[in-house]
């Protein structure tokens, strides 16, 4: 289990492990592509782990804060910076990945930006709407094109659960519960700080708020939410324990609860789960027992076969340099960032906050 969980999880280990020996399903870019990375927090591995199919990507430069973290993720392939500004006026990358602080992190995408790199940046992109806004009007003005990391929605049970839906399996979907539970280990500086952290739900809240709406078909248009430190589980600013419930498109409703209570001896260092509800059948997903469908006219059954994994970072280079379509266009990645910020005011002003 990682020590550091500031530091993701995939993060180094998917650096370590990304270049296999062999590279089936190789695909061509039309040029060669130079990718710089800004920090190593959350999912930077990411960028990494489609080196093999992708020959013609470069991860050329790599700041972070740690430079022997840094050194071991460039794997002594790309040049280590001190000072991420100098890495993109020496380097001039086509693409730069953001995986910088929370509260960085628009700053980071807006000078990236403005010199007409395409940015793939960690989530959310932003802890404030003004920084949101920023970040909204620099990318339209360079005319460059923007990924964000939400690497759980190419995960198989997931695409499972929106395969189910989409079949209209279990009728039109009125109930949606999902959760978020960690291990809260021993945490980063800049997670313990609200300047650079934001709140619990901007960093983790926004994965299943994504997968809520993705795999469901269905729309927030209001939330209210609650989120503390009760008991002695404190890691500086960071809340250990969150609700937010949503009102649906459709009249229906939504809820995502999180919490950092799992005990350091747990299997796994997380435990996500996500249920959809329909007129016809629920469908749902947990660690401990897959993905299950119950629905009308048939019995209980696991659902085994399972779609193959995909990944962000690989659509989002087909889609910029290949053409292809994508699922995350920029007005889904604000959508979901408003959307995020909503859940967060709500929380902090006792309100309900139309979205």
């Amino acid at each position: 289990m990682n020590s550091n969980p500031g530091l993701s999880r995939r993060g180094l280990l998917a650096a370590a492990t990304a270049l296999p020996a062999a590279a089936p399903d190789t695909v061509k870019l039309p040029a060669k592509v130079r990718v710089a990375v800004w920090g190593l927090e959350g999912h930077s591995g990411e960028y990494t782990k489609v080196l093999a199919r992708y020959p013609d990507i470069e991860i050329a430069g790599v700041y972070y804060k740690d430079a022997k973290a840094a050194e071991r993720y460039a794997r002594g392939k790309a040049k280590v910076f001190t000072d991420p500004i100098r890495m993109l006026d020496e380097i001039k990358p086509d693409i730069v990945g953001v995986c910088n602080s929370d509260g960085e992190r628009a700053a980071a995408i807006v000078e990236s930006a403005r010199r007409k790199m395409h940015v793939v940046a960690e989530k959310p992109l932003s802890i404030t709407r003004a920084d949101l806004e920023k970040v909204k009007k620099t990318v339209a003005a360079n005319n460059v094109k923007l990924g964000m990391l939400l690497p759980m929605r190419w995960e198989p049970p997931y695409l499972a659960l929106k395969k189910i839906v989409d079949s209209g399996e279990i009728g039109e979907v009125i109930q949606i519960s999902s959760q978020k539970s960690y291990v809260l280990g021993q945490r980063d500086e800049w997670l313990r700080n609200r300047k650079t952290y934001g709140s619990t739900i901007l960093w983790i809240g926004i994965h299943m708020f994504d997968l809520m709406r993705f795999t469901s078909g269905r729309e927030m248009k209001a939330v209210s939410g609650f989120m503390g430190m009760p008991g002695d589980l404190r890691q500086g600013d960071m809340e250990t324990t969150t609700t937010s419930s949503f009102r649906l498109d459709n009249g229906g409703t939504g809820t995502l609860h999180m919490d950092y209570c799992r005990p350091a001896a747990a299997r796994s260092h997380g435990d996500d789960r996500l249920r959809h509800a329909g007129t016809k059948g629920i469908a749902e997903y947990m660690a401990a027992t897959g993905v299950t469908l119950m629905a009308a006219n048939r019995k209980p059954e696991k659902i085994t076969a399972l779609p193959a994994e995909g990944s962000i970072f690989a659509e989002f280079l087909d889609h910029v340099y290949l053409g292809k379509p994508t699922s995350l266009p920029h007005q889904e990645i604000y959508r979901l960032c408003e959307i995020t910020l909503g859940a967060h005011e709500a929380a902090v002003s006792g309100k309900v906050i139309a979205l």
